[in-house]
């Protein structure tokens, strides 16, 4: 199928200066979603894309099959608040998972909230919650077509029943309920000229924290904390365990480092009638603290402070000098320790990543001994519930092959026994067809990278197979083993293998392995991705045509940034919501927060990074004749998180570069949802699709066949 493609307009004059570097911009125009302009070029590319995918070979039927694979029950973990039982359930194609309750675990469940029912379409989809201290109150958010806006609305547990109250405004907010059950911390943003629905571009700054005492209006709420100096600052808000104090945690960015304050409520007799007088504990951003528990004044937290693994570490507030803080339990040699949490009186249990799989721990409080270290295989825990007043726990495992497995321990019994719970299942999945491996591989400069390699059992090989190469590899996320029935349905209907590297700039090996990736070492993360291509090329898994690359957000920076670089490495480039012009991204939405990972452009060093590699400034003709690699971009109207204008200029610039090029044959098309954001809380049919259209664009370039 040739393609003719849009021709928008050029402004030549468009040009910007950085440091007295000028760089054009022709397609600036583009950054105004509401422009006429900008929303016939969106409606230009659909119309190329869309009739594109239809007519590829296998569209209805990975539509049928993904919907068939799809339709199994899903389950979260059960947790307890207050004297009830709550879990998340999907029967398998509803759009939203529904909130159940139980009057005991055992208790017949009955529906809490279903999101399904407060949009035609599911695109409302819950966002945070928090129960009050005694379960009677519940607050949860609604964001709508994805967008990161959030309403919160609030329930009387006991009747199932709405209350009046409303809070608008709320963006990347934490939600902590005082022990009382009055009311509850949240942060929202300043009202800000224009709309905000999700498909503004507005820049986010000057959050505030406030408290809202519950049966008031949101404009009798009290300001707890502002930074009037700091726009960048944001700052969630904790109630302790023991509903004591409250505890502040402020971050100016993406990296984990935070400054720490905290006001003990009894120093204004637990009534909060105007801003906090916080006490503050660390005034910098030099690590990261976060709070897991305290007995009286001894405040536990987590903290990769001279500790790139982590480390638990106690602050007595009566003696808050740094000499005398203890550590409670150290670093590890080689694990990290990526969570904690307090449970029954004076246990912990510790989540560790040992070579990016998961291993849970049970630890005495007061001592930091290890009591039992519970049986896992080789996988992730996704799941976990339990509370310092909960004499319980459950974890939910999964793997890239374990739809998930819900396992239950007692912690009052002795010995303990984790049992399992529920298992979840996969109709006519037999996990016993398949193998994962783990393989590691050196990346350009020698750093040895792991991989994990998912295929049917007994391949050849001989260099044939169609690779799905996934990665990520920023803000020091870990990206560990999960299940995915789509990409089982890529391997098992077309003799696929998944690739998963865990390169530089994720969270795998600490805050080393994070910094690896990130700032003035970002092409370590493209480098560590090109090998991982290249070792399954020269392992004869694959050839370099059989290959797609796939990642979102910071990932389809990955993908765009490699497909640049390397276009004979790879036969298929699929990149959602990307991060695409690094030379403006902070000057869009949350985008202010990205530049503790890759740097900001407004400073002349790190401009001369980010020009190198980024997407939008780095298309050229390949050499040799060779073809830029068959290219679908996915972005949406709703995604005020990445905007949509980073894959608009990348798709223009890309089709105007290879437009006259004769030998590029291979389309180079975008996909432009509507109604949707960033991918948290879209609906189930909303995914289904876009994985159907994915995978039929990726048989017919790769011209593969079912099986």
């Amino acid at each position: 199928m040739s393609l003719k493609y849009p021709q928008p307009r050029k402004d030549e004059s468009s040009i910007d200066e950085y440091h007295g570097t000028k760089i054009a911009d022709p397609y600036k125009w583009m950054e105004d979603p509401d422009a006429e302009e900008t929303k016939a070029f969106v409606k230009a590319q659909n119309d190329v894309t869309s009739p594109y995918i239809e007519k590829c070979r296998y569209h209805k039927k990975l539509n049928e099959r993904l919907t068939e694979v799809w339709d199994f029950a899903k389950y979260s973990c059960p947790f307890k608040r207050g004297s009830r039982y709550f879990y998340f359930m999907n029967t398998g194609l509803q759009n939203q998972s529904v909130m159940y309750v139980q009057e005991s675990i055992s208790a017949e469940a009955k529906v809490f909230l279903d999101p399904n029912k407060l949009s035609e379409d599911g695109t409302v989809a819950i966002r945070g919650y928090a129960f009050s201290e005694d379960g009677e109150y519940f607050a949860y958010g609604l964001s709508a077509s994805g967008s990161d806006w959030v309403t919160i609305k609030f329930m009387k547990v006991a009747e199932i029943k709405d209350l009046p109250d409303v809070l608008e405004r709320v963006k990347f907010s934490c939600m902590s309920w005082t022990h009382d059950g009055k009311g509850l911390f949240y942060n929202c943003y300043p009202s800000q000229e224009g709309k905000s629905d999700g498909t503004e571009t507005t820049s986010n700054v000057f959050q505030k924290l406030f408290y809202h005492v519950l049966g008031t209006p949101q404009s009798d709420d009290i300001l707890c904390a502002e930074f009037p100096d700091h726009a960048k600052w944001m700052g969630g808000a904790e109630v302790s365990d023991d509903g004591q104090y409250v505890v502040l945690s402020i971050s100016e960015g993406c990296d984990p480092v935070n400054r720490l304050y905290y006001c003990h409520l009894e120093t204004i007799d637990h009534k909060i009638k105007e801003k906090l007088p916080w006490v503050k504990l660390i005034d910098n951003f030099e690590a990261e603290y976060e709070y897991i528990t305290n007995v009286g004044s001894i405040f536990t937290f987590k903290t990769n402070l001279n500790a790139p693994r982590y480390k638990l570490l106690n602050i007595d507030l009566q003696n808050p000098e740094k000499a005398n803080w203890k550590d409670l339990i150290k670093e590890s040699d080689v694990d990290v320790l990526e969570w904690a949490g307090c449970v029954y009186n004076d246990n912990m249990v510790l989540g560790y990543l040992h070579d990016v799989k998961s291993v849970l721990q049970l630890h005495a409080l007061n001592t930091g001994e290890l009591i039992l270290r519970f049986p896992l295989d080789a996988g992730s825990v996704t799941g976990f519930s339990g509370r310092k007043k909960d004499t319980e726990i459950f974890y939910l495992f999964t793997s890239f092959l374990t739809p998930g497995i819900i396992y239950h321990c007692d912690l009052t019994k002795d010995p303990l026994e984790p049992v399992v719970f529920r298992e979840i299942k996969v109709k006519d999945f037999d996990a016993t067809l398949f193998q994962t491996t783990q393989v590691f591989y050196s990346s350009k400069d020698s750093t040895k990278v792991p991989m994990f390699i998912v295929h049917k059992k007994d391949i050849e090989l001989d260099g044939s197979h169609p690779v799905w190469l996934y990665g990520y590899g920023g803000f020091n996320i870990s990206i560990t083993p999960s299940f995915s029935v789509s990409r089982l349905v890529f391997i098992k209907s077309f003799g696929g293998i998944l690739a998963v590297p865990n390169i530089r700039g994720g969270g795998e090996y600490g805050e080393m392995w994070h910094k690896g990736g990130s700032l003035g070492n970002k092409q370590n993360c493209f480098d560590d991705f090109q090998y991982a291509a290249k070792y399954l090329v020269d392992t004869k898994y694959t050839s370099a045509n059989k290959i797609t690359i796939n990642g979102g957000s910071n990932g389809g920076l990955l993908v765009a940034a490699c497909a640049n670089q390397q276009p004979s490495w790879f036969g298929c480039v699929i990149g959602q919501v990307g991060v695409l012009d690094m030379l403006k991204f902070h000057k869009f939405t949350i985008g202010h927060a990205w530049t503790t990972d890759f740097g900001c452009s407004d400073k002349k060093e790190e401009f001369e990074w980010l020009r190198k590699y980024s997407p939008v400034h780095n298309i050229n003709v390949p050499e040799d004749g060779i073809q830029y690699p068959s290219t679908l971009l996915l972005t949406a109207d709703h995604d005020d998180r990445v905007v949509p204008l980073h894959s608009l200029k990348f798709i223009a610039t890309l089709q105007d570069t290879m437009r006259d090029v004769k030998t590029q044959t291979n389309p180079l098309v975008i996909k432009v949802d509507t109604e949707a954001g960033h991918g948290a809380g879209k609906p189930t049919a909303k995914v289904i699709q876009e994985y159907a259209d994915i995978f039929a664009f990726v048989a017919e370039n790769l011209k593969l066949e079912w099986r």
